[in-house]
């Protein structure tokens, strides 16, 4: 069975505990790796900055502490192997809808299900929405 690894787990705990509930039941079907939970506003930027987030330092749901977000990477890492970060985010979704919370994820910012009508990509971010669970 999969588990975490020292980093992950510190990157985890930065997290709300719904974000904390939901990984820790997929890390015991699928491996893969917290990269990151709370982010400063400084990295926020530094992020904004380089085109890898829409939002600046203060905007995002990584930016509350708590973090409402985490960004998770099937392990081994493999950027160009989308299918996996694809099979992450429905084992995502099954486990927050069985915990009764509504999450959103980079792969699918507007919830349609439709994922040819996104702009910007994001696979490896999910959030807390708070609303009830769908």
């Amino acid at each position: 069975m999969p588990q975490f690894g020292k980093r992950s787990k510190d990157n985890l705990l930065s997290c709300d505990p719904r974000l904390i509930d939901i990984c820790q039941d997929v890390i015991q079907h699928y491996d893969f790796t917290v990269l990151e939970g709370y982010r400063s506003r400084d990295r926020q930027d530094e992020l904004y900055a380089q085109g890898k987030s829409k939002l600046k330092g203060g905007q995002s749901k990584h930016n509350a502490y708590p973090s409402l977000a985490v960004d998770l990477a099937p392990y081994p890492i493999d950027w160009d192997d989308t299918r996996r970060f694809y099979i992450l985010a429905g084992m995502m979704f099954q486990s927050a809808h069985a915990h009764g919370v509504t999450i959103r994820w980079g792969g699918d910012w507007n919830r349609n299900w439709n994922l040819d009508d996104q702009t910007f990509f994001d696979l490896p971010h999910f959030e807390v929405l708070n609303e009830p669970a769908i």
